[in-house]
């Protein structure tokens, strides 16, 4: 599946969160690419927000992952692994755990973490085409 969605201005996330949350599917592994600054962490906070997340939703930079509970109550783990030095310190988190929970998994980053992710997954990347405009495609990786 590839899917590219225009996102002119912030204004536009809510509805492109609604289109990712009709791909997600069966998928739980979410990676999420774009260069610094391409509104990544923004995204992220649309998409719980799509998906009931009533609790503050912020970047887990330092604590390397936050969790969050969707409308239902159940569980959804927000990676990033940005400043991560050496891919030891995810699994010294418990990642690949999370990664296996059957749960949904948002992660930022993930090239930095690469060789520790399951191969069924959905790559969402942010371009950033203009000052408020991105671009955000999806693409099923297997």
């Amino acid at each position: 599946m590839h899917l590219t969605i225009p996102i002119a201005s912030l204004d536009d996330l809510p509805q492109a969160a609604a289109q990712v949350q009709a791909a997600l599917g069966e998928h739980k592994i979410i990676l999420l690419e774009g260069e610094m600054g391409a509104g990544k962490t923004t995204f992220i906070k649309a998409l719980c927000h799509q998906l009931g997340v009533p609790d503050y939703v912020s970047s887990p930079t330092f604590a390397l992952v936050n969790e969050y509970r969707d409308a239902q109550n159940r569980p959804i783990y927000h990676f990033d692994f940005y400043r991560l030095d050496d891919p030891q310190e995810a699994i010294n988190i418990g990642a690949q755990e999370y990664f296996d929970s059957g749960y949904l998994c948002l992660i930022e980053w993930p090239s930095r973490v690469g060789a520790l992710l399951p191969a069924n997954r959905l790559l969402l990347t942010l371009t950033v085409t203009g000052p408020s405009s991105r671009e955000l495609r999806i693409t099923n990786e297997q």
